[in-house]
């Protein structure tokens, strides 16, 4: 089914019917890293698909000027991630040399709340909105007068909930790192053996490119790539944000990304875009189901900015 074929629920519509979860039985831990400053690779030069060098800005740091909600297209930057990028710089004797920010990243879900911890800002309160794979980041969302008072190095606690959360009449369903929070205020429901899940975009496992090959689906995140013109124009891939939830079809992403018939997974752009061959707007997996216990519904406030009330209203998009 293509986007445009999407059934479309009013913006702001309540879900009623709320699916049951195991809630109760989850567990809350405390998680930390520091504000990451930017890198930059053996060149500063980016080698699109198209054969252009580009010197553009990448990732890491504070974004001060992008957040959530905004554009994932058509920025002059190259794997954006528009809020305040962690990074657990801690080194352990048991087990892996990075296992601190390893555990950073797995036990971090979209929607957790987090909480500055030093610097001037300390008290501030914020909101995890993704995680990015390879760098290995996890992305959280401040007002932009806390980013302002934000210092690189500035450590950031998270109270980490929602690895091992469930569905019990849904057992066909994987969630992962999607937080009670969010699943709340979501409005997904349940009925007649179906998920109603609201999305901003359908988007075709064919254009996925980036992050294909990794064996596990919470460490990091999946590119759109956005080469295909007609793909572009055909599910409004130029319109996506930063924030959006999407869902992707056929994709397996329980054991890490993989296409199979049959199953969609539905995922949050952590990201920007880049024209870097293979690369494109990141998608951080929260569901995984057989297409037949889903049923998609086109939302086009389906936005973490507005679902977590992070924002009031969505940034326009640079593209149609």
């Amino acid at each position: 089914m293509d986007v445009q074929q999407l059934p479309v629920m009013e913006s702001g519509a309540h879900a009623q019917g709320a699916p049951r979860t195991n809630v109760a039985r989850l567990v809350e831990v405390a998680v930390a890293g520091q504000v990451a400053h930017p890198i930059i690779r053996p060149t500063t030069y980016r080698i699109g698909r198209d054969g252009v060098l580009r010197l553009l800005p990448g990732s890491g740091g504070i974004v001060l000027n992008r957040r959530v909600g905004d554009p994932a297209v058509g920025l002059a930057a190259d794997h954006m991630e528009a809020g305040v990028s962690l990074h657990n710089n801690g080194r352990e004797v048991v087990g892996p040399r990075d296992g601190p920010n390893r555990a950073l990243m797995f036990y971090s879900c979209v929607g957790n709340r987090a909480r500055v911890t030093s610097g001037p800002a300390e008290g501030a309160v914020g909101t995890v909105v993704g995680k990015h794979g390879g760098i290995n980041h996890v992305i959280i969302d401040f007002p932009p007068e806390v980013k302002r008072r934000l210092l690189i190095g500035d450590r950031v606690q998270i109270d980490a909930c929602g690895q091992g959360l469930a569905l019990p009449d849904f057992p066909e369903v994987r969630l992962q790192n999607l937080s009670p929070r969010l699943l709340r205020r979501w409005g997904v429901r349940g009925s007649g053996g179906r998920l109603t899940v609201p999305v901003t975009h359908r988007v075709p496992a064919e254009v996925m490119g980036s992050g294909m090959g990794r064996f596990e689906g919470v460490l990091g995140d999946l590119d759109i790539q956005l080469s295909d013109r007609e793909l572009v124009r055909r599910f409004r891939l130029g319109s996506l944000r930063l924030g959006d939830l999407v869902a992707i079809s056929p994709l397996d992403y329980r054991f890490g990304p993989s296409r199979r018939q049959g199953l969609v997974t539905v995922g949050v752009v952590v990201h920007s875009d880049s024209r870097i061959a293979g690369h494109g707007p990141g998608v951080t997996p929260l569901l995984v189901a057989p297409a037949t216990r889903l049923r998609l519904v086109r939302e086009p406030g389906a936005n973490l900015a507005l679902l977590l009330g992070l924002r009031r209203s969505l940034a326009s998009s640079a593209r149609g």
